[in-house]
């Protein structure tokens, strides 16, 4: 058989092996220059499990680009030559260098065998082209190499680059000799002395800025190619239209056709022919969608096609998976939409940073180890966060079904950068989003955090649509937290930062979402698996142990799932999935050896986001509102009048009646502890239940049928954007809310309310944080003194000295300012008036408040955050004993005197004043008669 025949079939062989195994390898050979230096790793400051395994044999040896997948490749990772630079104008061509580097590791990490930074170093190794090639060109390609690079082949200049994020390829054909050849690569990387993106490299990292990485740090490899050839596939799914539309860009193919066929398990289920650079629709049929749940990939094969669809020997592999993208008004709230539906994104700030590779995970299982932990862990989403990884990660995400949110790294600078800086980001960008807009997985474009090097947002943002319109842009990730102007401009999200939930989020508005771009950060160093023993950064205290981080975790997360459909929350980004450097806010230490939280407790939670999000969970336990979902009527709130359930418009400024009759105590259902039951917070033992008419009301606490009757299980909203209550014992029924009245509905049935018009938004309700948010009543307008309730301390009140809250035996014996600095006037709350303020009865327009978790009397200067700090809802005491003063910004925490101090506690918080011996009673407190009338 001709050699051009073997080759063709092999090759053909070979791509369909990479669509069934993506992952390929090569052997990666060592420099055969004489006398070269030899290769030893460097001592990291942690080991992860894979740091062992890499050596210069098997440097990342695994097919590179996925999505562009050759048989014949020849992998270049390894051992190579390597020397610090004053510049890149003399390559030392021919020349052996004195040290050795194994690549693709930056030179700053441990496993490079460099362990530090050169602002500008040459690397240098030879090759043999295999014989097989002879009459192919050779392409080089680079994966990424930072931040501008130069190469030399047997000392001809092929080619420059520069970018430290994105792949490159040079035709090095001409330059190639018989035998031997070699490579010179020149790098010049001076980080955050340039002008250019970098992410959170420093050269002197601290805190949130990591250690740099410079030069070459993603897989270099050769690869043969006819002289018409494929270089881009780029892939959007067309989930209405069940096609692929494929664009197939190719390098001198001029009068070239294309042919593209849709796999399926090696099965061809569509095909198409067209022109290369035209839009191609390939068939899918019956399409099955990917989606975290189930993320499905197809295969895609693409041959260039000569005269009369004559193949020309050039056929790539590559993938992808149909599912669409969009943004909709979903029960009156805009949310991102998956597949037509919304999908809450509950994800992690994944930074990308490895402590023996640093930007380099040391081996492909370690890459895609990260990710498969976190979707164990049950998140559904990695937020990616100023850095771009290799193909593979993409892949890996792909495949896991793993959303992802794709950062722009950032310039180094807080401020506006200059015109080259502008130039050089844009550029970047521009080529970020051309590279990666085949990525399934994708679901949004971050082009800036938190103001950092942000201008020209709205013209940015009209820039990124132009390349690609198909995703959600965040124009600026946390802009609430850093930017004078928080307008989102011409950008489709809101995007807040609140580490620990007490600042809250903006809601979306009638063209954008809101998300919760960061949260968390919270700390726990492990001895024996820091970075920097005893440096470790977190955003707040540092909690003991697993127990205590993980309830601290959960008390977060919870408030998250409390927030979809309360303030319209659509995404949240966790920091972060594992250590980094100096931080210690991981799930995970940074060196991947131990998860510092309960695994199944994490699972269990964020599951209960999701599940509430989609509308099949309700919490129980605690007070909820249920909204109508209905457009035009989502003002109004379910609330029972006259014993009658009805819905009607309610706010903050409606009458405390209202309110109160439109709070509901979700009960684990009387019936069936699966479901959920309803009772009126103000009428306990009454509860919501369908009567032998289908109408609802409020009756009392029984059992049999008609415990039954009020017992309701919580399925996916039938309009989507909430949940609907179908009846335990009247399958099929709902919920509904018809003119005024709510009753029970099927629909399609023979009662006025059973009617098929706006019936699954009728039936679909958003289940809220309640309009009245305190649970017990304090005496708005009156004096009163609060003393303590736990044993042996039954003679102490509250009370504030020298500014500071305390607690003292005080009576109405003791001494008139002793009894005054006790004494307290109950006013509605400052920034909530469904709970309370206490103003201090000695000295008015002074408040207790807390600042720092410690309980102080302050004058009110009219701010938000003291408004905050100053209200406090008042609950039920531990056994109904007394009331409880929970912070309403101070997530979880609730007004603790410990030993005379007061502070706001959380319990088994990471402070001596969180600990739980006594908690409850510490935060019990009796209404008393105020000690100085």
């Amino acid at each position: 058989m001709p050699l051009s025949v073997t080759r063709a079939a092999r090759r053909l062989a070979g791509a369909l092996l990479a669509l069934l195994l993506p992952v390929s390898s090569a052997v990666a050979l060592a420099p055969s220059a004489s006398g070269a230096p030899a290769w030893e790793p460097k001592e990291p400051p942690l080991t992860t499990p894979w740091t062992d395994q890499v050596g210069p044999d098997n440097a990342l040896p695994e097919y590179p680009r996925p999505q562009l997948t050759r048989p014949d490749w020849l992998n270049l990772n390894g051992v190579w030559e390597f020397t610090g630079a004053e510049d890149l104008d003399s390559p030392p061509v021919g020349e052996t260098l004195e040290e050795a580097v194994l690549v693709p590791y930056p030179i700053e990490s441990a496993l490079s065998g460099i362990q530090r930074h050169e602002d500008t170093m040459f690397y240098r190794r030879a090759f043999t082209v295999p014989e097989e090639w002879a009459g192919d060109r050779v392409k080089l390609n680079f994966g990424a190499v930072t931040w501008e690079a130069r190469v030399w082949v047997n000392g001809t200049e092929v080619g420059r680059h520069t970018g430290g994020f994105d792949p490159f390829s040079f035709d090095v054909t001409d330059a190639l000799v018989p035998g031997g050849n070699e490579i010179v690569v020149g790098a010049h990387s001076p980080v955050d002395a340039g002008d250019f993106p970098i992410g959170k490299q420093r050269l002197e990292p601290d805190g949130i800025f990591y250690t740099a990485n410079s030069g070459i740090w993603q897989t270099v490899w050769l690869e043969p190619v006819r002289a018409a050839h494929i270089t881009h596939l780029d892939t959007t799914p067309d989930v209405p239209g069940g096609a692929l539309d494929l664009v197939v860009r190719a390098e001198g193919a001029e009068g070239h056709g294309v042919r593209a066929e849709v796999l399926d398990g090696g099965t061809v289920v569509g095909s198409a022919t067209g022109e290369v650079g035209g839009t191609l629709s390939v068939p899918v049929p019956d399409a099955r969608l990917w989606s975290p749940d189930d993320p499905f990939l197809y295969d895609l094969r693409v041959t260039l096609t000569g005269p009369a669809g004559t193949a020309t020997g050039d056929s790539v592999g590559g993938y992808f998976g149909m599912r669409s993208l969009g943004m909709a008004e979903v029960g009156g709230v805009m949310r991102p939409l998956l597949n037509g539906e919304f999908v809450f994104q509950l994800g992690t700030l994944d930074q990308g940073y490895w402590p023996d590779g640093l930007y380099t995970a040391p081996t492909d299982a370690a890459l895609a180890w990260d990710l498969e932990q976190q979707k164990e862990l049950g998140f559904n989403m990695v937020r990616k966060h100023i850095k771009v990884e290799p193909a593979r990660w993409f892949y890996h995400a792909d495949r896991l079904g793993l959303m992802v949110w794709q950062d722009m790294p950032s310039p180094d600078t807080v401020d506006e950068p200059s015109a080259e800086g502008k130039a050089h980001y844009e550029a970047e960008l521009t080529r970020m989003i051309e590279n990666l807009r085949g990525i399934t997985s994708i679901v949004q474009w971050v082009p800036f955090n938190e103001g950092w090097g942000e201008y020209d947002a709205g013209r940015i943002v009209d820039h990124v649509r132009e390349l690609d319109d198909t995703r959600p842009i965040n124009h600026n990730s946390g802009s609430n937290c850093c930017l004078s102007d928080p307008d989102p401009g011409n950008g489709d999200v809101i995007d807040d930062h609140a580490y620990q939930m007490s600042g809250g989020t903006r809601p979306p508005d009638a063209e954008r979402i809101a998300v919760l771009g960061e949260y968390g950060g919270l700390g726990r160093a492990v001895e024996g698996h820091e970075w920097e023993p005893g440096a470790g950064f977190a955003y707040g205290e540092l909690y003991p142990d697993e127990a205590s981080l993980t309830t601290r975790y959960a008390t977060i997360t919870e408030e998250v799932a409390r927030f979809v459909h309360t303030r319209g929350l659509s995404g949240s980004v966790y920091t972060e999935p594992y250590d980094l450097e100096n931080e210690v806010n991981g799930l995970w230490t940074y060196d991947r050896q131990v998860l510092k939280v309960d695994a199944e407790r994490v699972r269990e939670v964020n599951a209960g986001v999701l599940a509430q999000a989609a509308g099949t969970e309700v919490r129980t336990g605690e007070p909820v509102s249920l909204r109508v979902t209905t457009d035009g009527h989502t003002d109004r709130f379910l609330r029972h009048a006259d014993g009658a359930a009805r819905t009607d418009a309610i706010d903050e400024d409606s009458p405390d009646g209202d309110r109160r009759d439109a709070v509901l105590l979700s009960r684990p259902g009387l019936a069936d502890d699966a479901c959920v039951s309803f009772e009126a917070s103000n009428r306990p033992g009454h509860y919501l239940r369908h009567d032998g008419e289908g109408r609802v009301l409020l009756g009392a606490e029984s059992e049999g049928e008609a415990a039954a009757d009020a017992t309701f299980c919580a399925t996916a909203g039938l309009g989507g954007g909430g949940s609907s209550l179908e009846s335990l014992d009247t399958p099929g029924s709902f919920l509904r809310h018809f003119a005024e009245g709510v009753h029970l509905a099927r629909e399609g049935g023979d009662r006025p309310w059973d009617t098929p018009e706006s019936f699954a938004a009728d039936a679909t309700w958003a289940v809220t944080i309640p309009l009245w948010r305190s649970g017990a009543e304090l005496p708005v307008g009156e004096r009163i003194s609060l003393g303590v309730t736990t044993d042996g301390y039954t003679d102490r009140v509250l009370r504030h000295r020298e500014s500071l809250a305390r607690t003292d035996v005080i009576d109405g014996g003791s001494g008139t300012p002793d009894r005054e600095d006790a004494t307290f006037v109950v006013r509605r709350g400052l920034a909530d008036s469904s709970c309370y303020s206490l103003e201090a009865a000695n000295e008015p327009g002074s408040y207790l408040r807390h600042s720092s978790f410690r309980v102080r009397l302050d004058a009110d200067d009219g701010s938000e955050l003291f408004d905050r700090d100053a209200t406090f809802c008042a609950q039920p005491g531990a056994g109904g004993d007394g009331v409880r003063l929970a912070s309403v910004n101070e997530l979880d925490a609730n007004v603790r005197h410990f030993a005379e101090e007061v502070w706001v506690a959380v319990n088994g918080g990471p402070h001596a004043y969180d600990r739980p011996e006594s908690y409850a009673a510490d935060v019990s407190w009796r209404v008393l008669p105020a000690l100085a009338p």
